[in-house]
């Protein structure tokens, strides 16, 4: 597995916003061309294909919150072609190293939909922490990077 980011341009937006999980998984996972176009209105969300060499397998995206300066991921998917392969655990870790490495020691959030188990049991196995909180009806969780 060799996974690299690259930014959602004008040669894979279409490629990207072709990805699919599979019917069940749709309730947890925003479509990715919602998030392309709701990364263009809201400042602060990076939009980011995942890539393993030449071949997208999926996309995440993060977000800045300028209020109290911490960051999280809001978006993770893999294409169903690609899932149970690691390509989720990779993309988490990878994201982890790309933005302590890009920003620094910061606190980073994400949040899941508690029927969602197999989110709440890959973010739990890299180390993020429920804190309780319930944002728009998802379980908050945090990891210090």
């Amino acid at each position: 597995m060799n996974l690299i980011f690259k930014e959602i341009n004008g040669d894979n937006w279409e490629e990207c916003i072709k990805l699919k999980v599979f019917k069940d998984q749709e309730e947890f996972v925003a479509d990715n061309s919602y998030s392309i176009l709701q990364s263009i209105y809201e400042k602060n969300l990076f939009p980011l294909a995942v890539y393993d060499g030449d071949t997208m397998v999926g996309f995440t995206m993060y977000e800045i919150d300028e209020e109290d300066n911490s960051m999280g991921m809001c978006r993770l998917m893999v294409d169903r072609k690609y899932q149970k392969k690691g390509y989720g655990r990779a993309t988490v870790l990878k994201l982890l190293d790309f933005v302590k490495e890009k920003y620094g020691k910061t606190p980073f959030y994400t949040s899941f939909e508690p029927e969602n188990i197999i989110a709440d049991k890959l973010y739990e196995s890299v180390g993020f922490v429920k804190t309780g909180e319930v944002f728009e009806g998802e379980l908050a969780a945090k990891i210090d990077l």
